[in-house]
């Protein structure tokens, strides 16, 4: 049977926001850093340009806004791929390593005039509105809005991306770390707000293409039930020509690789694959009701 694969970030695809063409110089540049950052740089992108449209930024600030949450990161691409790629937790002495992909990428971005108008993603989406980010220790009136935006977007990705999340379920946990940031005074509250909003359109979206899966499943129970009934009665046929006539009859509602040895098991898989598609459908449900209770 077929096994359909939910694609986490797929209702995030920019093709739909028609800004590739204005990014083309500044998509080729994360063909320069390690695949996992640039898949990390494009979710970010991603949803920091969802995040401008529920925020209503105006269409030039939603694309430069963009480009900077695309080219964040780009400092990475100079940072040891032991530390890069550390499964463990950074020592201090890794970890001031580490920091220092911000200024790396605002120079980068500074030194190159097609990149220098979105330096500001590069170097300011660590720093947090309390003061206890990095580079410098800014707080709120000295961040860019920008910045404040693509903050968000990059660390519920990364939490994502670390959580090998696979489907929405449990995606109200990562919320609550970001409700956590915000409280503590690093995040913007209205930005993580309107996190949630992204996010209960995204479930809504999976919701949907489970059910469109649900419905293909049925569609194949039902031609399984029917091949039941057929085997039924090919099985209480009193002569050989009815026997056959049932028989091609479950030949015509057979496809693929099924055959009548074992179809019976496929059918199964069917089943099992329903009830968990149905499982999914109820806790996606449930997650919503849980986000539309988050407070900031």
């Amino acid at each position: 049977m077929a096994n359909n694969e939910f694609d986490f970030y797929d209702k995030t695809s920019l093709k739909s926001y028609n800004l590739d063409e204005s990014m083309r110089y500044q998509l080729n540049m994360l063909d320069k850093l390690d695949v996992f950052t640039r898949k990390h740089c494009e979710h970010v992108a991603n949803l920091t340009c969802r995040l401008c449209e529920y925020l209503h930024c105006r269409k030039n600030f939603t694309m430069y806004c963009t480009i900077c949450a695309y080219l964040h990161d780009l400092g990475k691409m100079f940072i040891p791929q032991n530390i890069l790629q550390k499964p463990a937790k950074l020592t201090d002495e890794e970890y001031e390593i580490m920091k220092t992909h911000t200024t790396i990428g605002y120079k980068m971005c500074m030194e190159d005039l097609e990149l220098r108008p979105y330096a500001a993603g590069a170097l300011y989406h660590h720093e947090a509105l309390n003061g206890s980010g990095y580079p410098n220790g800014l707080t709120k009136k000295d961040i860019p809005y920008e910045a404040q935006i693509i903050r968000v977007a990059d660390e519920y990705d990364a939490i994502v991306s670390k959580r090998q999340y696979k489907t929405h379920i449990g995606i109200s946990d990562t919320l609550k770390i970001l409700i956590e940031n915000a409280q503590s005074g690093k995040n913007n509250p209205a930005i993580v707000k309107v996190l949630f909003k992204v996010v209960i359109d995204d479930i809504s979206y999976e919701i949907s293409c489970t059910q469109d899966y649900i419905d293909e499943i049925e569609d194949n129970l039902k031609r399984f039930k029917e091949i039941n009934k057929y085997k039924e009665k090919m099985n209480k046929a009193k002569n050989e020509k009815d026997k056959n006539y049932y028989l091609e009859g479950i030949k015509m509602l057979l496809i693929n690789n099924e055959t009548l040895e074992n179809y019976e098991s496929v059918y199964e898989e069917y089943k099992k694959a329903f009830k968990i598609r149905k499982d999914i459908i109820d806790n996606l449900y449930n997650e919503i009701k849980i986000i539309k209770k988050l407070k900031v």
